[in-house]
């Protein structure tokens, strides 16, 4: 039997394949250019994003219109649902919210928009938590707030090669890009206030990255936790590190390991490589 609360949420959440259609979730396609025609996320593999980027040619993304989540909303109360919680990146990197409140307004049932103040599978462990609190029967209202309170609770860390392809999307201050790019210096960053920002800079890549793995250790201590590694083009460091994460972390529940797709791949560069620590609520 199905709940009474549909969730939504957009293709930014890059959860593994699967998992959004086990739990009931409508994922709205962000749109993406590689120089051509604007097309579904979904349509385009994260090898062809990878190509475009490294050629350089010019990527463009765009929020979902809100003509997308109109259909979204209305196919949730055509299969039964008597209202939507509709979880989306930040609003402070994406208009997706934006649109999502458009189409709320005119949408047949009662639509709860969160904004999750994050990305990736912070947003989609979020996502996830809402879907099940409204399969365990929860009304619209209180499913929003678990999927804020998870997405608060949550910390998102990054690695990129460069912060060129974040200063060039406009997602980091042109500052930041200077300052990481100074001494050939490898970034990471923390997204805080719903914005991504500079947390520490580290000399090499194997020191970000062992760095990368000590504060995700830190950040989940003793409590129970799922974590999200992702990465683009970086398959085998992101399985070795969710497995160290595995071994380090005492109360760890879930671990899930994905490919972010070009939309954010566009804008964190090859050899990205995240972690999501997603304490229980």
């Amino acid at each position: 039997m199905g709940s009474a609360v549909a969730v939504v949420t957009d293709s930014t959440a890059y959860l593994p394949p699967g998992l959004a259609e086990r739990h009931g979730l409508t994922v709205v396609p962000m749109q993406i250019s590689l120089g051509g025609p604007m097309r579904d996320e979904g349509d385009i593999g994260g090898d062809e994003a990878v190509r475009a980027l490294r050629d350089r040619r010019p990527v463009t993304t765009s929020r979902p219109s809100p003509g997308r989540f109109a259909q979204a909303y209305e196919s949730a109360a055509e299969a039964g649902a008597g209202a939507v919680v509709s979880v989306h990146l930040s609003a402070a990197m994406s208009g997706t919210l934006v649109a999502a409140r458009l189409a709320a307004a005119d949408a047949p049932v009662p639509v709860h928009v969160v904004d999750s103040g994050t990305i990736g599978m912070g947003l989609g462990l979020a996502a996830l938590s809402a879907a099940a609190a409204a399969m365990a029967g929860a009304d619209a209202e209180t499913a929003a707030r678990v999927a804020s309170r998870r997405a608060g609770m949550s910390r998102s860390l990054l690695y990129v090669d460069t912060l060129e392809h974040l200063r060039r999307g406009g997602r980091i201050g042109a500052a930041g890009a200077l300052l990481g790019s100074a001494l050939m210096v490898k970034p990471l960053l923390d997204i805080a206030g719903g914005r991504i920002v500079p947390l520490e800079k580290v000399r090499t890549s194997a020191r970000a990255l062992a760095r990368l793995e000590e504060i995700a250790v830190e950040q989940a201590g003793s409590r129970r936790v799922d974590l999200g590694v992702q990465h683009l083009a970086a398959a085998a460091r992101a399985d070795a590190l969710a497995a160290r994460l595995r071994d380090r972390i005492p109360h760890v529940e879930d671990v899930y390991v994905g490919e972010v797709g070009p939309v954010i791949g566009a804008h964190v560069g090859p050899g990205m490589l995240g972690v999501v620590i997603a304490p229980h609520l």
